[in-house]
C-alpha cells in the first residue's frame, strides 16, 4: 500500500496506519475507565437491536472496490476467501440480511480514473466511497441522498461515539448546506502526533544527552554529521532525515517546524476570535532558515529532493541517519537499521521547542473520505448498519478479534467499510500500562494482549519476537505512546482549528496553493533567498488564500453560534 512518500509492505498497513484494536467494550469507553468487560454469552440481545436488525427478505447493495497491495496480500494469504466472498461479506448477509455486490474491482492505479468516469456519468453504485470534492459534486448534481434522518435513527451508540471522538468536526465534514450527505470514514488526528526518534547508541557513543530545546536538536544534528558516530572514519552520516515530500509521516519536517512555533498545514486561532492559516505565519520563515542552514552544512542529504520515502529509507537501513521526525509507527521503519548494525537502537522523544517554551504538537484534521448513498436507493440506512456491525464485531460486546480483525492476517481489510475509534491505539497503551500497574496480564484481551505478547517475546529473547522491538518502542513503558499520553496530559496537542467540509474555494484552489507552498519551502531549504517567503505569503492570499480564509472564518463563526 502506498502512503504518500513511502511504501508499506505486506500487512504493516493494518497494524501501523490504522492502528491497533482495543479490549472489546461495547459503548466504547473513551475515558479509559474499564480494563475488561465480560463478553456476553449470546448475540441475540445485541443483534435484535434496531441498529443491527436483519432485513427480511434480504436486500442487495452494489459497490465498487479498490484493490491495493495490502488487500491483495490479505487475499493471497486466505485462499478460501476473495474480495467478493469472505468472512465479512458472509457476516453482513447472515446478521443483517445485506448481500454485497461489487460492480467492479480494479487496482489502485486505475481506481480513481474509473471512479471519476462513473461519477461523471451519473450511473453510480448504491454505496460509493468518495472524497470531499466528489461528495460535493454528487450532492450538487442531486445524485445522492440526505442521510440526516437515517443517521439519527440507525447509528448505534457505538457508531455515534466513534464519529464524535474528535468532536463534532468529523460528522460535520460530511455535511453540505446543513444536510448529512456522506458518512465520514473516521481517520484519527491523534494518530498523526509526531515524535523525535534518535539513535541512542550514537548519543551514547558521542557523550550527548537527549534534547530539551531546538538548540540541542541542532547541536546533536551537527555532531551526528561531523563526529563520525558510525566510527568508519568517513564523514558520511546525516543529522536529520528528509524526503521529497516535506510532510511525510516518517522523515517529514513538520515536527521540526513545530519546534519554532510553525504549523504550516493547519488552521490556528489568532487570539482575536479569528482563524489564520499556519503556512503563512512568520514563524515558518524562521524554521525554513534553520533548515536551510542545516542543508548547507550537509546535515541533510543533498539529494533528499529526489528521494521518496522508500529511497530515503535506504540511508536508515545503511546506518547513515541519526534523527527522524515521525509518527508512532516509525519504529517499524527504523528497525531496518538493525540489519546492518544489530547494536543500532532508537528511542522516541517528545518534540521540543525553543528555550523555555513548551511546544505544541500539530494534528491535522484527517477525515477525507465519505460513504454516500445513491439517490433513489430504498434503504439509505444500509451504510449505518454496515458501520454498526463492523464496529460491534471489533469493539463491541460480541467482538471476535481473531476472526474479524487481526491474528496473523489483518482481515479487517476485507470489509468494504472500515471505521475505527480515533483513540484506540492510545487506549491500547493505557490498557497495557494499567495491567503493568496492577501486576497482572490476565484481564487483557484482543489487540492489547497481542501487542503485549509481541513485546514479551522480544524482551525474553525469543527468536520469533524480534519484531517485538518495534512494538516495544511504541508501547513500552517509555515508548512513543507514553509520550503521546504526556502530550495529552500537558495540553500540548494542537488540533486543526478548521474541521469542516472543504469550502468552495478550497475545492477549486487548495491543491494549487498546497503545491505552491511545498515548492517554495523546498526551494528555500535548497538555498533560495529566505525573503522569498514574504512574496509567497502575498501570492497565497491573492491566488485564493484570502477568500479561503474568509470562508473558513464564516464556518468558524457559525460553529460558535451553534454552541
Amino acid at each position: 500500500m502506498l502512503i504518500r512518500g513511502k511504501n508499506i509492505s505486506k500487512f504493516m498497513v493494518s497494524t501501523l496506519v490504522l492502528g491497533l484494536i482495543l479490549v472489546p467494550v461495547y459503548g466504547y469507553q473513551s475515558n479509559h475507565d474499564q480494563l475488561h468487560q465480560e463478553p456476553v454469552t449470546s448475540n441475540e440481545n445485541v443483534y435484535a437491536d434496531t441498529y443491527l436488525s436483519k432485513y427480511d427478505p434480504p436486500i442487495e447493495v452494489s459497490l465498487v472496490r479498490e484493490l491495493d497491495d495490502g488487500l491483495e496480500d490479505i487475499i493471497e494469504a486466505l485462499p478460501d476467501e476473495s474480495i467478493d466472498d469472505n468472512r465479512w461479506s458472509q457476516l453482513y448477509e447472515q446478521v443483517l440480511g445485506i448481500k454485497l455486490n461489487n460492480d467492479w474491482v480494479v487496482r489502485s492505479e486505475q481506481y480513481h480514473k474509473k471512479l471519476g468516469i462513473v461519477l461523471a456519468s451519473g450511473n453510480i453504485p448504491d454505496i460509493v466511497k468518495v472524497n470531499a470534492q466528489q461528495l460535493r459534486q454528487l450532492s450538487h448534481a442531486g445524485l445522492i441522498q440526505d442521510l440526516t434522518i437515517a443517521y439519527e435513527k440507525y447509528a448505534s451508540p457505538l457508531t455515534q461515539e466513534v464519529l464524535q471522538q474528535e468532536g463534532n468536526g468529523t460528522l460535520e465534514s460530511g455535511m453540505i448546506n446543513g444536510k448529512l450527505m456522506g458518512i465520514p470514514l473516521t481517520d484519527a488526528s491523534i494518530e498523526r502526533a509526531v515524535f523525535l526518534w534518535i539513535r541512542t547508541d550514537w548519543l551514547e557513543r558521542l557523550g550527548l544527552q537527549a534534547p530539551k530545546t531546538m538548540d540541542d536538536v541542532l547541536m546533536i544534528s551537527k555532531a551526528f554529521t561531523e563526529m563520525d558516530p558510525d566510527q568508519n572514519g568517513l564523514q558520511d552520516t546525516y543529522g536529520l532525515a528528509a524526503t521529497n515530500y516535506l510532510w511525510d509521516p516518517v522523515m517529514g519536517l513538520g515536527g521540526f517546524m513545530a519546534g519554532y512555533g510553525a504549523y504550516p498545514n493547519i488552521w490556528l486561532e489568532d487570539g482575536h476570535g479569528k482563524l489564520v492559516y499556519g503556512g503563512i505565519q512568520p514563524e515558518v520563515k524562521e524554521a525554513l532558515k534553520a533548515l536551510q542552514e542545516m542543508y548547507r552544512n550537509h546535515e541533510i542529504d543533498s539529494e533528499f529532493i529526489f528521494k521518496n520515502g522508500s529511497k530515503a529509507k535506504q540511508l536508515i537501513t545503511d546506518g547513515k541517519i541519526g534523527m527522524v521526525y515521525g509518527e508512532q509507527w516509525s519504529s517499524f521503519f527504523l528497525q531496518s537499521s538493525r540489519g546492518s548494525d544489530p547494536n543500532a537502537d532508537w528511542k522516541a522523544y517528545p518534540i521540543v521547542g525553543q528555550a523555555g517554551e513548551q511546544v505544541k504538537v500539530p494534528l491535522e484534521f484527517n477525515t477525507s473520505y465519505f460513504y454516500a448513498i445513491r439517490k433513489g436507493y430504498p434503504h439509505p440506512e444500509v451504510i449505518l448498519k454496515l458501520f454498526n456491525l463492523y464496529l460491534e464485531k471489533n469493539w463491541g460486546m460480541t467482538a471476535e478479534y481473531e476472526k474479524y480483525y487481526n491474528s496473523t492476517v489483518p482481515v479487517w481489510g476485507l470489509s468494504p467499510v472500515t471505521p475505527f475509534p480515533a483513540n484506540k491505539n492510545w487506549d491500547a497503551y493505557l490498557k497495557i500500562e494499567e495491567a503493568h500497574r496492577l501486576g497482572t496480564e490476565d484481564r487483557l484481551e484482543g489487540e492489547a494482549r497481542f501487542i503485549l505478547n509481541k513485546m514479551n517475546r522480544y524482551l525474553n529473547g525469543e527468536e520469533e519476537g524480534e519484531s517485538g522491538w518495534g512494538w516495544e518502542k511504541i508501547y513500552g513503558r517509555t515508548g512513543a505512546m507514553s509520550i503521546l499520553d504526556s502530550y495529552h496530559r500537558n495540553n500540548q496537542l494542537l488540533f486543526d482549528a478548521f474541521a469542516g467540509a472543504p469550502t468552495e474555494t478550497m475545492l477549486e484552489k487548495q491543491t494549487i496553493l498546497d503545491h505552491m507552498q511545498h515548492d517554495l519551502f523546498v526551494n528555500i531549504i535548497l538555498g533560495d533567498p529566505i525573503d522569498d517567503f514574504d512574496m509567497f505569503v502575498q501570492d497565497w492570499l491573492k491566488l485564493g488564500g484570502a477568500q479561503i480564509t474568509s470562508e473558513v472564518n464564516q464556518w468558524y463563526a457559525e460553529k460558535k453560534n451553534r454552541r
